[in-house]
């Protein structure tokens, strides 16, 4: 069986404080804390580049795990927002920075908020097609590289952050099957123009899109995996914002302490959104759904069953 041995996280020290900016973009703090939710924002280094988020994340597993170089056969990077210019790829950057061997197979996905479930896909079916047991998954995707602070549909919302997942043959959570969706026609929701290079996203449109095809992929994503709404301990959802929580839990029918919000101190961090959450989550949970949503627009979930060891 290969499936979630461990998770470990990087969050910068820096902070935005948008309790601070209520009155640059002409908003109320109650609108701040039940709308977005999000009241401070982590931000990278000015000299801090993906692949040394990436690299933090996974010294932090190494040393938690006791886990030599020579013992880790794949890693795969998440991001949308790699070193320079994406070449080479940053999985190859932090190889070198992490002093991994060479016999060890590294590549990038270029994947947004679904990233960290379709990434957990990828590396599995990977490891076992090649035997492999000691793989880790890496998300960054500092979206401060392409934010425009001055735009109120995006500033508020954006952190930084970056986790490193080990997927083993000694896993604490087995993973289920998956559920996957993309809808390209409307990939300019959520874009970075090209004169600029800065984020640009129609809002309403990324709601609507949550609101209506979401629930829906939840409920098959159970049905693949043979199980009701009641079997689930905690609905692990990426952290768009408090309000787009709120309206997933209504329109399913969920209690909200079983949907966690826990970004409210350091925003939305697009494919870490899902990990950060796990890599926190109590061991009394038994099956927990996972869903990432947005970039593309692209969505995907799976089950995380807890292993009896």
């Amino acid at each position: 069986m290969i499936g979630i041995e461990t998770i470990s996280i990087y969050l910068p020290g820096g902070r935005v404080d948008n309790t601070q900016r209520l009155e640059k973009f002409d908003i109320t703090e109650e609108f701040l804390r039940t709308k977005t939710g999000m009241t401070r924002l982590s931000r990278k280094g000015a000299g801090e580049e993906t692949s040394d988020m990436c690299c933090a994340a996974v010294r932090v597993l190494m040393e938690e795990r006791e886990l030599p170089a020579e013992e880790i056969e794949c890693l795969i990077v998440c991001t949308q927002n790699p070193d320079g210019y994406g070449l080479p790829h940053t999985s190859a950057i932090v190889h070198g920075k992490l002093g991994l061997t060479r016999d060890c197979a590294v590549f990038d996905i270029s994947l947004g908020c679904s990233g960290y479930v379709y990434g957990l896909s990828v590396i599995k079916g990977f490891m076992l097609s090649n035997g492999f047991t000691r793989g880790i998954l890496v998300t960054a995707d500092p979206y401060s590289k392409v934010i425009d602070e001055q735009d109120k549909n995006t500033s508020l919302l954006f952190g930084d952050a970056a986790t490193a997942t080990l997927i083993s043959d000694r896993p604490k959570w087995d993973i289920g099957r998956f559920c996957f969706g993309t809808d390209g026609t409307h990939s300019s929701a959520i874009n970075v123009k090209s004169e600029n290079r800065r984020l640009e996203m129609n809002g309403r449109a990324v709601f609507n899109f949550t609101a209506t095809v979401v629930p829906g992929n939840i409920s098959r994503t159970l049905e693949l995996n043979g199980l009701e709404k009641a079997d689930i301990d905690r609905f692990v959802l990426h952290q768009g914002s408090r309000y787009i929580r709120d309206t997933l839990a209504k329109r399913m029918g969920l209690a909200l302490e079983k949907v966690p919000f826990q970004a409210g101190d350091y925003g939305n961090t697009i494919s870490s959104s899902v990990p950060l959450i796990l890599a926190n989550e109590e061991d009394a949970s038994k099956h927990i759904l996972i869903s990432g949503f947005g970039v593309g627009l692209s969505w995907a979930s799976t089950v995380l069953t807890k292993v009896n060891i």
